[in-house]
């Protein structure tokens, strides 16, 4: 990975020796997340759920030393406790998390049947909201009793707006938005930073069938610039709120859309 495009530069290695954790890091916004960190000198731990053999190449992309995998379902409670203290263990510390991980089921009420309703509900709360409050909890106890820390949560346009084919989707976010919340104002005091980035669409290989189906260039013009956002742009929010100095935006959530969704 050749750093000197990044749109990352402009904080300038101020990461260097940082140690970071980085949900569903291995692709997508997690990827240009991690390697953004990797950019600026933090050593970085990707969490993966399930693909070893992607992780593994999107691990060989990070520039520097030291940085690793661990496999871990974030719905499985007992799970993220051993991947918090495998984090600490394998980076000798932790500094910042960074809670990407998520999933976005459709279930539109028109369609679903209450099976699929219910099971809806209950893996996309359980992986984009029980999941990261897990983490955060497991990590801010470690932070607390070493100097504090960083915990950057990756919400959603759609907490805003509401998602209509995927409401469990939109209702998790909504309610990371008001953990994070919660949070910030909980570990102040104990210099735990908490804070969150929502992006509407982003150019992934998730997007990538709908973005280029019938629907793409609707969903483009949504926004002014008449694009999606570069999983890099999302990046650079991450790095703003996880850089020192922006300790008094703890409780913020940063919009990363394109004005296609402007919130009072």
């Amino acid at each position: 990975m050749d750093c000197s495009n990044s749109s990352n530069n402009s904080f300038n290695n101020s990461f260097k020796n940082n140690r970071v954790l980085v949900t569903g890091g291995s692709r997508g916004i997690g990827l240009a997340v991690s390697t953004a960190f990797a950019c600026q000198g933090a050593t970085v731990a990707m969490l993966f759920r399930q693909n070893r053999e992607a992780a593994e190449q999107a691990l060989a992309t990070l520039p520097g030393d030291g940085h690793s995998l661990i496999q871990a379902d974030v719905a499985d409670a007992g799970a993220v406790e051993t991947a918090i203290n495998e984090a600490i263990e394998k980076l000798g510390g932790l500094d910042i998390v960074v809670n990407n991980a998520g999933i976005g089921a459709y279930h539109p009420p028109q369609s679903s049947s209450y099976e699929q309703w219910q099971q809806a509900w209950q893996s996309t709360l359980a992986t984009n909201l029980v999941g990261p409050a897990n983490i955060c909890f497991c990590a801010a106890r470690h932070m607390m009793a070493h100097g504090g820390g960083r915990i950057i949560n990756i919400s959603s346009r759609g907490a805003f707006r509401g998602e209509p084919g995927k409401p469990a989707y939109g209702a998790s976010k909504a309610g990371l938005n008001s953990l994070t919340q919660s949070l910030a104002v909980a570990l102040a005091p104990h210099k735990v930073f908490v804070a969150a980035v929502a992006p509407g669409f982003v150019n992934t290989e998730l997007a990538a069938e709908l973005l280029s189906g019938p629907d793409g260039d609707a969903i483009r013009a949504q926004s002014p610039f008449n694009r999606v956002a570069e999983p890099q742009e999302v990046a650079h929010a991450v790095l703003f709120l996880a850089s020192k100095g922006a300790e008094f935006s703890t409780g913020t959530i940063i919009d990363v859309n394109g004005a296609s969704y402007l919130r009072s």
